[in-house]
């Protein structure tokens, strides 16, 4: 069962401090070709206020055409004992951040609401957890560039 927090504000502090970590995000589109809904995983996301969250997507992906051509989403994570499901409209913000070395777009969600997802009577008692599988500091110093060009 599904329960809608009141807006305007959208995300609490502590939804806001979950996002901002290595929080496994999927972010869900409308399939440009197929009109189908498309979900996929995704890394770099910071929430900005609890009305706004951002990310960043590889300019050339398939989630890019899908939102250049439908900006309606949804972001889901699991945390803080529950499924959260947070419906918006993403803008791109920068086709080509010019200060991160890989190709990746800036978008910013506006967020519609917060719903509680999880089903009745249960909880999560355990949150996913992902490693990265490249050169660790690689990892570090792209996540510092792509988080510090996210929030400027």
């Amino acid at each position: 069962m599904s329960k809608k927090q009141a807006l305007p504000d959208s995300l609490n502090h502590l939804q806001i401090e979950k996002l901002n970590l290595d929080t496994l995000v999927l972010l869900s589109t409308i399939d440009h070709e197929s009109g189908s809904p498309s979900i996929a995983a995704i890394s770099w996301v910071k929430a900005v206020s609890g009305n706004e969250i951002r990310l960043a997507i590889t300019n050339t992906s398939r989630i890019y055409k899908n939102i250049s051509e439908n900006p309606r989403v949804t972001l889901c994570f699991i945390g803080l004992g529950t499924v959260y499901s947070i419906p918006g409209t993403a803008h791109i913000i920068e086709s080509k951040m010019e200060e991160v070395a890989m190709p990746l777009a800036k978008i910013k969600i506006d967020i519609h609401a917060v719903f509680e997802s999880m089903f009745w009577g249960a909880k999560i008692t355990q949150e996913p957890v992902y490693e990265k599988t490249y050169d660790l500091g690689k990892a570090e110093a792209l996540d510092k560039q792509v988080c510090t060009a996210l929030l400027r």
